[in-house]
């Protein structure tokens, strides 16, 4: 299999080729998504709610996050490795952004890190890291580092100014130097109107069928939790039942005795 690489990415968008991009956390998950071709794997901060229990994605450390990465990038060969700079590692100035992003590329091994946000500040950073070589994913839309300022987890640019800025803002950052854009809980308008302006390609999470790929949560997609999912998170399986009535069966065997049979002793 060959190895995703960026250039690979932006071929694949003039090509008019799908993208896809999922989430792990994990050896075994990066192993899976590797096996099944994903482009893109993205070790997200989302980890924090899916993985670490948090109620939302800003308690998440460098810490932890690096921890999650390496794991990650011991099963993951083939795709592109991005990994998620969580709050508060990006917002005190360019040389503590430089820092903790090259942490991700040296000690983690990523190709890649995402930033959230636009605006001067954030393509300020975008240049930064773009001038020393880390390559930088953007994320335009629904930004979860912002849910307190959002007021939840809402749809954005749903209005003309707002649809009007996002699109401006989408242009300066890859201006600035990134190679990718995830587009999050936008009008599919939006994602269409913007998608031909650039480049670079962009990556829907609920943001409609027009843009260059697609990004879901594993988690979500599999049903690996017994939580709801959001509206654009289509479950694909649903591991959590699945694997519910497993611990069960296990239970009940262990009650009865009937585990461990004898195919399953030493002798």
């Amino acid at each position: 299999m060959a190895e995703i690489t960026i250039p690979a990415l932006i071929r694949k968008k003039r090509e008019g080729r799908k993208i896809s991009m999922l989430t792990a956390y994990d050896y075994p998950t990066a192993c899976l998504l590797d096996a099944a071709e994903i482009d893109i794997i993205l070790v997200g901060d989302s980890l924090g709610m899916v993985v670490l229990g948090y109620e939302n994605t800003l308690p998440v450390s460098m810490q932890e996050m690096l921890h999650h990465v390496r794991a990650v990038r011991r099963g993951c060969k083939r795709a592109l490795l991005v990994a998620d700079m969580p709050f508060m590692s990006y917002h005190s100035g360019v040389e503590d952004t430089i820092r903790n992003a090259g942490s991700f590329i040296k000690e983690g091994g990523c190709a890649a890190v995402k930033l959230e946000g636009g605006g001067e500040r954030i393509v300020k950073l975008v240049r930064a890291l773009s001038e020393v070589g880390i390559a930088v994913m953007g994320h335009l839309g629904l930004t979860p580092q912002s849910v307190h300022r959002m007021g939840g987890f809402r749809v954005q640019a749903k209005t003309s100014p707002a649809a009007d800025l996002l699109i401006e803002q989408a242009l300066q950052l890859e201006k600035a130097g990134i190679f990718a854009l995830v587009l999050e809980g936008i009008p599919a308008h939006v994602a269409a109107r913007l998608t031909p302006q650039l480049d670079i390609p962009t990556l829907g999470i609920g943001a409609g069928n027009a843009c260059d790929g697609q990004v879901l949560v594993t988690h979500d997609m599999l049903g690996l939790l017994d939580t709801p999912a959001p509206k654009f998170a289509k479950r694909y399986a649903n591991l959590w039942e699945e694997s519910l009535q497993a611990v069960r069966r296990f239970k009940q065997e262990v009650q009865t005795g009937d585990f461990p049979s004898r195919q399953y002793w030493y002798s």
